[in-house]
């Protein structure tokens, strides 16, 4: 049970960091780059913030005695707050005047959380296969 007290914790951590990032003025976040290989750089900084949301929420939130199809199942729901968590940041950046809404940044968004899905289902596959379920 330790264990879960402390992903617990680490997932509110980590939930308060996307607020900073989402919501703090742009000249108080450090200068990055203006690409990364070729891509915007806020938009792999957008995929890379979003990409730990299905992990941590799994390994935060789920039951421990729930079957494969089960985990599989919480893993779409998750993910799909991560998603909801994404857009509604975004709207919110619409609204604040030092900020702005970008199609472009839900897009990295979602694109962060299908891997961090993919990551996490790939553990789920390997751990079931390990247990023999």
């Amino acid at each position: 049970m330790k264990h879960k007290h402390i992903s617990v914790i680490l997932f509110c951590l980590y939930l308060g960091a996307v607020a900073v990032l989402c919501f703090v003025r742009g000249e108080q976040l450090p200068d990055m780059p203006t690409t990364w290989f070729g891509i915007p750089a806020d938009k792999i900084a957008h995929m890379l913030m979003f990409l730990p949301f299905p992990i941590l929420s799994y390994q935060a939130f789920h039951p421990y005695r729930t079957g494969v199809a089960g985990q599989y199942g919480l893993l779409a729901m998750f993910t799909a707050a991560g998603a909801a968590l994404a857009f509604a940041t975004e709207k919110l950046q619409g609204i604040l005047e030092y900020r702005s809404y970008e199609l472009a940044d839900l897009a990295a968004d979602g694109i962060g959380l299908a891997a961090g899905a993919a990551v996490c289902a790939i553990y789920i596959y390997i751990h079931s296969k390990r247990s023999g379920q």
